[in-house]
């Protein structure tokens, strides 16, 4: 790929996550297990939400949606990831790589509104339960999903759209997958609009997402103080519990990735961090929502019943 030619460039190659070949196969296990797991978590989470009736509330809602972000994020990532661990040529073409890019910053994008938006639908049900079905109203849960949706692919353009016009200097990217930061690092060009672009989208969704869920849950915790029975605040702690879980893990892993001094990156370090938030997460979160979901473990248990008398 020549200099100052971005024009010419035809694919990139993704060196992953090691150089080191004895531990491809292992971490091809490893992957391909948490895609599984992933897959078969998220989609029945899907499932489960759409054919029970006791689920079709505001909260499971969104919770559906959130699993569909999960399933087609790690989706986004994990096949091409598998295939270059056992491939000898990890290359990804130029037009595939910007499509990928584009995708993961939406979908990143999409999970921090819904989080927000799920924080919202606890705040609401817990501070206000007598006002819930009207404030939560199926037009509203609709129009914020609509919503998250679209500024999601409103900012993932921009910065696909920013990130292709640079020129390269080499075709090298230290990542398993098209994320910015490394490819902003093969840049000849001057990337300070970028980095600026991606600061304030960053702040702007992430942080704003996050700060969101806090106050949130500030009003939250303050109202569950105030109930008087040991059971009425263990019942209230116990429905927010796996949400903030959630939270804390993917918000946790966004703020370290892209919200610290850029003086301060190492692409190691990213790549780890970008396993948790692209990976690991997605496949946790139908874990943590239902093990620790009394309504979704109900739900499953009457299916599953169902399948077993049938059968």
């Amino acid at each position: 790929m020549e200099k100052g030619n971005h024009s010419e460039a035809t694919e990139f190659i993704l060196l992953g996550l090691t150089d080191r070949p004895e531990l491809l196969v292992p971490l091809f296990a490893v992957f391909l297990l948490i895609y599984g797991i992933t897959l078969v978590g998220n989609g029945g989470m899907i499932l489960l939400i759409t054919i029970d009736p006791r689920l079709h509330t505001p909260m499971y809602f969104f919770l559906r949606y959130l699993s569909f972000c999960d399933l087609c994020f790690s989706s986004l990532i994990s096949p091409k990831m598998l295939l270059n661990f056992l491939a000898e040529r990890k290359s990804i073409s130029y037009t595939a790589c910007a499509v990928q890019m584009c995708l993961s910053i939406a979908f990143t994008d999409v999970e921090c509104l819904l989080l927000a938006v799920m924080a919202y639908d606890r705040y609401v049900a817990i501070c206000n339960p007598l006002l819930y079905t009207v404030t939560m109203s199926r037009k509203l849960c609709k129009q914020l999903v609509a919503a998250a949706y679209a500024v999601g692919l409103v900012d993932s353009v921009i910065n696909t759209c920013f990130t292709f016009q640079l020129s390269f200097c080499s075709s090298n990217i230290n990542h398993f997958f098209c994320d910015i930061p490394p490819l902003l690092a093969l840049s000849c060009s001057d990337t300070r609009i970028n980095e600026f672009v991606m600061f304030a989208f960053a702040c702007s969704i992430i942080l704003s997402s996050f700060v969101s869920v806090l106050l949130s849950y500030v009003y939250i915790i303050s109202t569950i103080l105030q109930i008087r029975s040991a059971e009425g605040r263990h019942k209230a702690f116990s429905t927010c519990s796996f949400h903030l879980t959630a939270v804390a893990l993917y918000f946790g892993t966004l703020l370290f990735m892209y919200l610290r001094p850029s003086s301060s990156y190492s692409m190691d370090t990213d790549k780890v961090a970008s396993v948790f938030y692209t990976l690991v997460i997605p496949m946790l979160n139908p874990l943590i929502y239902s093990l620790r979901n009394t309504e979704v473990k109900d739900a499953l248990r009457k299916e599953m019943n169902k399948l077993l008398t049938n059968s």
